[in-house]
């Protein structure tokens, strides 16, 4: 379904039903397709609406193919010396475009729960209108903080191994597969075969658009005072990481959870930065282990049914 926010258009899907909403945020250079369809169901079964949006430039979302690729490493200079780059959009863009979803649909308010990128645009979700949030859950993701976010080698390895030029979507599927695989758990990850139906569903739906990442990536990099305003977020709020993270490494979310008042912290064992777009049965399990009586402690409330 396309909506019209913020001045673009915005493709979103509702699970429909009438129980609590929940907004679901996806990641860097996601779609909402790669919320693993073991998690959506996993939500639809513990009685929850499940409402899912592609981001600005993912997906069928608005693209913006007139804004170049930004230039990564002076923009995380410029960061890092505490000044403003100039940006195609910022997170908090981001933030409005996901309350914009939340309004299409006529929900006042809803559980947000973000991954990675979208952990981040969460928390931009609760400072800007913490009235529409009845609870706040951060998988994956960063305070902003400088100096954190440090992949490892392997992680920087394996993404800058993209095929140049006209690559065939073999050669491209064998590198988003061997990224995935670089950020995935070494115990307990989820199959080839299930990263190469992901891509191929992907290149069905939108092929992955390297400037488009490189925008969002840039929006990240410049939201490093994020970091100084969570102490603002009164939201009850759960904080979920993977261990085993090579790509936002665990002291990301330790940071993230110290700096939120009554923030409560999950370490996963044996999780990496591999909740999506595939996902290891068991990491699911440790994940709703947590996630599920988590929402259960903060119910909305929902208008009653008119009577017959």
């Amino acid at each position: 379904m396309k909506l019209s926010i913020n001045g673009i258009t915005i493709e979103a899907e509702d699970s429909g039903g009438s129980g609590p909403p929940i907004l679901l945020i996806m990641g860097l250079g996601g779609q909402l397709i790669h919320w693993p369809a073991s998690f959506v169901q996993g939500l639809l079964d513990a009685g929850y609406r499940v409402l899912r949006f592609d981001n600005r430039d993912a997906g069928l979302s608005t693209h913006f193919p007139g804004k170049s690729a930004p230039n990564i490493p002076w923009i995380a200079t410029q960061s890092w010396l505490g000044l403003k780059p100039r940006l195609p959009y910022s997170l908090a863009d981001m933030a409005t475009d996901a309350r914009g979803v939340l309004d299409a649909f006529n929900v006042s308010r809803a559980h947000v729960i973000g991954l990675s990128m979208g952990a981040m645009i969460a928390q931009r979700v609760a400072l800007a209108a913490p009235g529409r949030v009845a609870s706040l859950t951060c998988i994956m993701g960063s305070s902003g903080a400088r100096g954190l976010m440090k992949p490892t080698a392997a992680v920087l390895r394996a993404g800058a191994g993209k095929p140049g030029g006209q690559a065939d979507a073999a050669a491209l599927a064998r590198y988003y597969v061997r990224f995935l695989q670089a950020i995935s758990s070494p115990t307990l990850p989820p199959s080839e075969e299930a990263f190469l139906e992901v891509f191929e569903r992907t290149a069905k739906r939108h092929s992955p658009d390297a400037a488009a990442t490189a925008r969002q990536l840039a929006a990240i990099l410049a939201d490093g005072r994020r970091a100084k305003l969570l102490a603002g977020i009164s939201n009850p709020t759960l904080v979920i990481h993977g261990a085993e993270d090579p790509l936002v490494p665990p002291a990301c979310g330790a940071d993230t959870a110290r700096r939120i008042p009554g923030a409560r912290l999950e370490m996963i064992a044996d999780m990496a930065h591999d909740l999506a777009p595939a996902v290891h049965p068991e990491v699911l399990r440790r994940v709703f282990a947590v996630l599920l009586p988590f929402l259960a402690e903060h119910p909305l409330d929902l208008p009653a049914a008119p009577e017959a």
